[in-house]
C-alpha cells in the first residue's frame, strides 16, 4: 500500500457516516490545500453546488464549457449563480485545438469512432478540467456508484494518479431518490431535463434521454457499446483492503 493509499484509507473509513455538510466542512481538518469542485450543472453537481455555496465553503468551484451544451444547461448556469449570488468559474477548451479538430476532421466526427469521441472529449473536457484542477489538492466531484458498473467499484477517496492529487465522492452512495429529496428540501434550481428522462446530461450531439430499465448514463455515447466515460474519472487508484 502506497503512501497515499494509506491516508486515504484512513480517511475512507472516517467519513463513512458523515452527512454531506459535515464530510465537506471536514475536509479542511485535513487537506490545507486548494479543493476544487468540477460541477456538470447536473443533478448530483447542483446538490453539491447547494452545499458549497449555503455553507460558504472555501471550495474553488468551477464547470466546464465545452461549446456543445444544451441550451438548458447553460440557463442551469445562470440560473444558479442569480440564485446563490456567488460566481462559477467557466473553463473553455484551448480555440485553436478545437478550430483545428473540426477543420480537420468534420464538427461531428466523434460519431465515426471511438479515437474520434475521445479525442474531442480531450479538447472539450479533459484539458481544461486539468488546467483547472492544476495546484488543487482535493478535488469534489458528483460521481455515484448507481451511475454505472465502471463506478460502482469507486472508493470515496482515491488517488488521481493522472493529475496527483486526492479524489473525494461525497455522495458515492446516494440514490436518486436522495438527490431529489435534497432538491425538494433546499429548492435546488436544477436542470429541466431532468424531467425529460436525461438523468445524466453531457454535450447535446452526445446525450439522449433514456428508456425505462436502462442505466443512468445509457444516453451517454449512445452509439458505443461499452463502457459510458470520456476519461475524466478514469485516472484514479483504487484502494486496496486493508489485508
Amino acid at each position: 500500500m502506497t503512501q497515499h493509499e494509506e491516508q486515504l484509507y484512513a480517511l475512507e473509513s472516517a467519513y463513512t457516516d458523515l452527512a454531506l455538510e459535515e464530510a465537506l466542512l471536514a475536509l479542511r481538518d485535513h487537506f490545507s490545500g486548494r479543493i476544487a469542485f468540477s460541477t456538470s450543472l447536473g443533478l448530483e453537481d447542483q446538490v453539491l453546488t447547494d452545499a458549497i455555496f449555503r455553507h460558504q465553503l472555501d471550495v474553488d468551484v468551477f464547470t466546464l464549457d465545452t461549446g456543445r451544451h444544451f441550451k438548458e444547461t447553460y440557463n442551469t448556469l445562470a440560473e444558479t449563480v442569480e440564485h446563490y449570488g456567488q460566481p462559477i468559474r467557466v473553463m473553455y477548451p484551448q480555440t485553436q485545438a478545437i478550430e483545428q479538430y473540426v477543420s480537420v476532421n468534420g464538427v461531428n466526427a466523434f460519431y465515426e469512432s471511438v479515437e474520434q469521441r475521445k479525442t474531442c472529449c480531450y479538447l472539450r473536457k479533459i484539458e481544461p478540467l486539468n488546467r483547472a484542477l492544476a495546484g488543487a489538492e482535493v478535488w469534489v466531484t458528483g460521481v455515484r456508484a448507481a451511475q454505472s458498473d465502471f463506478r460502482a467499484n469507486m472508493k470515496f477517496f482515491e488517488w488521481d494518479t493522472q493529475r496527483g492529487l486526492v479524489k473525494f465522492n461525497p455522495l458515492l452512495h446516494w440514490t436518486t431518490k436522495d438527490l431529489w429529496a435534497y432538491v425538494k428540501a433546499h429548492q435546488v434550481p436544477y436542470n429541466p431535463l431532468h424531467d425529460q428522462h436525461f438523468p445524466s446530461i453531457g454535450c447535446a450531439p452526445c446525450t439522449r434521454a433514456i428508456a425505462v430499465g436502462e442505466d443512468e448514463r445509457a444516453g451517454r455515447w449512445w452509439w458505443e457499446s461499452y463502457n459510458q466515460e470520456c476519461g475524466l474519472h478514469d485516472g484514479t487508484s483504487q484502494l486496496r483492503s486493508a489485508a
